[in-house]
């Protein structure tokens, strides 16, 4: 692993799917198109000047090249040639990992394997199921460091990896989000792997400041397990944030603080009551008990499909404060609040915008 080394994927599809522009006629003649003669006019240029490639008037037909048309006579954008591109390109993304010539980082992400299989086999869920909505996302400075602190919902935490696929695939710059998880995600065998792989990393402030350091997007939900195990009377209530770790991190990196409101996570698992004894028995700090779950065994665990929005706030800036501002525990407190209160506010204003929770 150590001698492995970086081949973007990207460089296989623009080789592979390179389409070089057409030059336009500047003479006069015909061409056929569809076994029809077409007549290409001649224009002249203008006296004492160059005439540009670009200035020559050119016909509808000269415009628009021809496209591939399919069996059934239909015109098509990929074609055979798209579809020999993709499998030259899922080739070779298994060539790199068969031979290990692909590269992690000290945190374990896999970048490669993150975009080709781990995000794509979530957006059915993100795009079909819970039809996330987006916005805010002129708020994502488009390189650097920044903290987007978010709301936490859901009975399984299902709103953070919507989050980091929000952000990537609406983000002009398609920005990855690192999110910080519980130590209990790398206690899981399998969950502690594909965490790892899709840059999950330990919410703890070392790991959080030297991701913030390389410019990276850091993702916290401060509620933690009061946030994604409160019953269903208490949607849409924050809970504690702690004791504003976050804000100190912030602080001390002089990166801004994006907060994140998430509507929709918390009807997917309406948590009508909760198994202590159970929990206990299985070292969970919850065990959730819903109106499907485990009444219809596994098909309990399937959540309700619920539409999404999620927001992102304007950002608050920490780079003006002296560099011992990160020890001053009143201004902590108050940036928390702020924080806090921001994602309390658009969650109120998403509420009432809201005409359904399916719809």
């Amino acid at each position: 692993m150590a001698d492995a080394k970086v081949i973007p994927f990207d460089d296989d599809r623009s080789r592979a799917g390179a389409v070089q522009r057409p030059q336009r006629r500047r003479s006069g003649g015909s061409r056929r198109k569809n076994g029809e003669p077409v007549l290409v006019r001649e224009v002249q240029p203008l006296p004492g000047r160059d005439f540009a490639q670009d200035d020559v008037p050119v016909t509808r037909e000269e415009q628009e090249p021809e496209r591939p048309q399919n069996e059934g006579g239909e015109v098509g954008e990929s074609g055979q040639g798209g579809l020999e591109r993709r499998i030259a390109h899922g080739l070779s993304f298994l060539r790199r990992r068969l031979t290990g010539d692909y590269e992690v980082d000290d945190f374990g992400y896999d970048e490669e394997l993150t975009d080709e299989v781990l995000m794509p086999a979530l957006r059915p869920l993100y795009e079909k199921y819970f039809r996330v909505e987006v916005k805010g996302i002129e708020n994502i400075p488009a390189d650097g460091g920044a903290l987007i602190v978010a709301n936490h919902s859901g009975t399984i935490p299902l709103d953070g990896v919507m989050m980091q696929i929000a952000v990537h695939d609406n983000h002009p710059a398609n920005r990855h989000l690192r999110l910080l998880a519980a130590d209990l995600v790398f206690m899981l065998p399998v969950a502690n792997e594909l965490a790892r792989k899709a840059g999950h990393t330990l919410a703890c402030a070392e790991d959080a400041e030297r991701l913030l350091g390389r410019g990276e997007l850091v993702g916290v939900m401060p509620e933690g397990f009061k946030g994604i195990g409160k019953p269903f009377s208490e949607r849409y209530k924050l809970q504690r944030f702690g004791r504003g770790g976050f804000v100190s991190t912030a602080l001390r990196k002089g990166v801004p603080i994006i907060p994140c409101s998430i509507v929709g996570a918390e009807e997917i698992y309406p948590m009508i009551g909760n198994s202590k004894t159970l929990a206990r028995i299985l070292g969970f700090p919850y065990f959730p008990i819903t109106p499907t779950f485990p009444w219809l065994g596994p098909l309990g665990a399937i959540p309700l499909p619920t539409k999404w929005t999620i927001q992102f706030g304007e950002p608050i800036p920490t780079d003006g404060y002296p560099p011992e501002a990160a020890e001053d525990p009143m201004l902590m407190f108050n940036l928390t609040d702020q924080v806090r209160e921001q994602i309390q506010h658009t969650l109120y204003k998403l509420l009432v915008q809201r005409r359904s929770v399916f719809f």
